[in-house]
């Protein structure tokens, strides 16, 4: 007999985050504009502060919104490729098989950026990465905080390749595990100094302005995704 699990019921974070995104699909918020301040998002929303920034933050990983600090919260500004996915999608939940494919095909992109990435990156960007490594490794950030920052490293190194169509294709990637970790939380438990290591690598070669170690820092730390993603498939089958 099929079995079907149960609906989850929704949380008022989920409900705050649908109601903003409902705004931004619609139209009535345009790319680059100001949202409402935090003060007055809780008293039109009738939530608690607590409630908004975790809405906010989830907003955030879906590439939706950019808080800039004291500037305040903005609609991001996305090329025409991205605005298409978040004008269709919903929240997408993917099976581990799923993001297996995800990560290879990241991998072949993300191994290419890093070759490029190490002829190109300047003092300024190196400093950027390394700021992100730092962040990374607090093994007090929260799940989906972490894996937002660790995906902001990726998508700087992709950037330093000026290559807009890998960068936007790399934007949808991440968009889509993005929104299956907020749905359904992260697929495995994160080693901060596992990760911290990987990505350290990643950035001494682009330092060193050495391609060759680039791209198999690169190729390394995603096999080590792709070995993780691997052994919780297993565990499921």
């Amino acid at each position: 007999m099929v079995k079907i699990t149960p609906v989850k019921r929704k949380s008022l974070v989920d409900d705050v985050v649908e109601r903003i995104r409902a705004v931004i699909v619609d139209g009535q918020l345009e790319p680059g504009q100001r949202l409402p301040t935090e003060a007055e998002l809780v008293k039109q929303l009738q939530v608690s502060r607590t409630v908004l920034r975790e809405a906010i933050g989830r907003l955030e990983m879906l590439g939706l919104v950019s808080v800039q600090g004291s500037r305040g919260m903005f609609v991001s500004e996305r090329g025409g490729l991205m605005n298409s996915i978040n004008l269709v999608r919903s929240a997408l939940t993917l099976s581990p098989r799923e993001l297996i494919k995800f990560t290879e095909f990241r991998r072949a992109i993300e191994c290419d950026a890093a070759r490029s990435a190490a002829q190109r990156a300047t003092p300024d960007d190196i400093a950027e990465l390394e700021t992100l490594v730092e962040e990374i490794r607090d093994s007090s950030l929260e799940p989906q905080e972490a894996y937002r920052i660790d995906f902001r490293f990726h998508r700087r190194i992709v950037q330093l390749t000026g290559n807009e169509m890998m960068i936007s294709v790399m934007e949808v990637v991440q968009e889509f595990v993005m929104a299956s970790i907020v749905e359904c939380g992260p697929s495995r438990r994160r080693d901060p100094e596992v990760t911290y290591r990987g990505h350290l690598a990643i950035v001494r070669a682009l330092a060193a302005h050495d391609a060759d170690a680039a791209e198999k820092a690169m190729r390394e730390h995603l096999e080590s995704v792709l070995t993780g993603l691997r052994k919780q498939m297993k565990r499921l089958d």
